[in-house]
């Protein structure tokens, strides 16, 4: 063989590139609080459960001084906590305080609404039905803010179906903030059914993120042969991107980064769509395409979407950080 021999020619592949994508306000806000609180305080900074669902984003603040741990009880006495973006019961922080350690919540205010509506609708003695998914840290938060018994936790259309309260007439339901928003209007649909007098949120309680960014799969689907989604597996807006693409028809992957692309995933595929879970960064969707090119002559393309201009004040400890 010809050892000056040309490379055979790489096939084609367009990829498109859903928008939105990527990091959200909450995200942004959670990982700049763990940075700042590091630069304040020096490490180490203690993160109650990961700030968010992201091995890179981890491992990125761990080497700069953060130590991830899952319970309070593993944080050493005289040094600065940090609570998750996914909220904590109230306990976590009431606990923090009986200790005398010095707290940052990272909680995304989004969620924060989601726990202030859910006090405000025990004070009016109303029972809660919460549509998420059983064990998830928002889910497990959420319901540590009010007393046990004042919420029911519905996970399907099956449990809305079945759910029996004991005052049928005296309903609200919240949800969490990163569910399908199909799988959602449908268990809200079956709870109007059977409980015409039930109260919803007084705002939409998926956060925007998930919304546009489930929007922005649907619309890229049809056009694609098959879909990547960078982001965790326990990720929950990540997972459900790839259940709205494979829902649409189109063939699916959730892959945490480039290194567990299979090169025969893509047999077949001309276009593929690409997007990002609210708690990937950027950075992992263009390694991507680097090594879609080392594959492929690459043509890149990305699709017009929802423009997100929202920000999120930091806590008032560190807005002089």
């Amino acid at each position: 063989m010809d050892g000056n021999a040309a490379p055979p020619p790489r096939p084609p592949l367009d990829v498109l590139i859903a928008a939105p994508r990527g990091f959200c306000a909450g995200v942004d806000r959670a990982i700049r609080i763990v940075e700042l609180a590091i630069e304040k305080y020096g490490a180490p900074v203690y993160v109650r459960h990961e700030i968010v669902h992201n091995r890179h984003v981890i491992d990125n603040l761990r080497a700069k001084g953060a130590i991830f741990v899952e319970e309070l009880d593993e944080v050493p006495d005289g040094v600065p906590v940090v609570f998750s973006a996914h909220g904590v019961p109230k306990v976590v922080p009431a606990r923090a305080s009986e200790r005398g350690l010095e707290f940052l919540d990272a909680t995304c205010p989004l969620v924060s609404k989601v726990h202030r509506e859910a006090e405000r609708l025990v004070d009016q003695q109303r029972h809660i039905l919460f549509i998420g998914h059983r064990g998830h840290p928002e889910v497990i938060g959420t319901l540590g803010q009010v007393p046990d018994g004042a919420i029911t936790l519905i996970e399907t259309v099956a449990d809305a179906e079945t759910v029996a309260p004991a005052d049928p007439d005296n309903l609200s339901f919240l949800t969490q903030t990163t569910l399908s928003v199909d799988d959602t209007a449908a268990i809200v649909a079956t709870l109007q059914r059977r409980f015409p007098s039930i109260r919803g949120p007084r705002g939409e309680d998926i956060c925007y993120a998930t919304s546009n960014r489930q929007a922005a799969v649907k619309e890229l689907a049809p056009q694609c042969d098959a879909l990547l989604v960078i982001g965790a597996p326990n990720s929950s807006n990540s997972v459900r991107l790839a259940e709205v693409a494979e829902r649409a028809g189109v063939r699916a992957l959730l892959i945490q980064d480039a290194s567990e692309l299979d090169r025969g995933w893509l047999d077949g595929v001309r276009t593929l769509g690409v997007t990002a879970g609210a708690s990937a960064p950027e950075v992992l969707v263009r390694g991507l395409i680097a090594r879609l090119e080392t594959w492929f002559e690459v043509s890149e393309r990305e699709l017009a979407g929802a423009t997100e201009t929202m920000i999120f004040k930091l806590p008032r400890a560190l807005q002089a950080a």
